[in-house]
């Protein structure tokens, strides 16, 4: 009983210490209802890079908080993705290579067009107009001079 009273105090508190991330789906009606920047964190479950970034990340409350109040967050993995997603007016799906493939949107938001540099990181503004963009790691403390700059504006 002990144990399962402890669990249940807990479990609000490993809920609260994650970043909330939405999809392409629901983003267009997300924006219709509220306006806020977007932020696209393209990455692949292969990427220890991808894995050290987002554990320290989701363990910097001050930036959690910051995400998930003013920002629309969608996490994007771009080789197993596999459905059709709509964004900003165009449809893109996914390209099969045998065994794997990539998905069209990864190679539409990523400069280098045969082979996206992961992580990626993408802001945009109210308007989905590009702000910043990122490859590779960004470490927290740039992460939170970024969300300071794109939600004061």
């Amino acid at each position: 009983m002990k144990n399962l009273l402890l669990f249940l105090m807990l479990v609000p508190c490993f809920y609260l210490s994650q970043m909330k991330t939405g999809t392409f789906s629901d983003l267009e009606d997300d924006m219709k209802r509220e306006p806020r920047p977007t932020i696209i964190h393209v990455y692949a479950d292969w990427c220890a890079v991808c894995k050290i970034e987002k554990h320290k990340l989701n363990k910097d409350r001050e930036i959690l908080s910051q995400i998930n109040d003013h920002f629309y967050l969608i996490s994007f993995e771009a080789e197993k993705t596999k459905e059709k997603i709509r964004f900003q007016g165009r449809e893109f799906g996914y390209l099969s290579n045998g065994d794997s493939g990539i998905h069209e949107l990864a190679l539409a938001l990523s400069k280098n067009k045969q082979q996206p540099v992961y992580p990626l990181w993408i802001f945009l503004d109210k308007n989905q107009n590009l702000m910043y963009y990122h490859e590779g790691i960004l470490e927290p403390k740039a992460m939170k001079q970024k969300l300071l700059e794109i939600s004061a504006l």
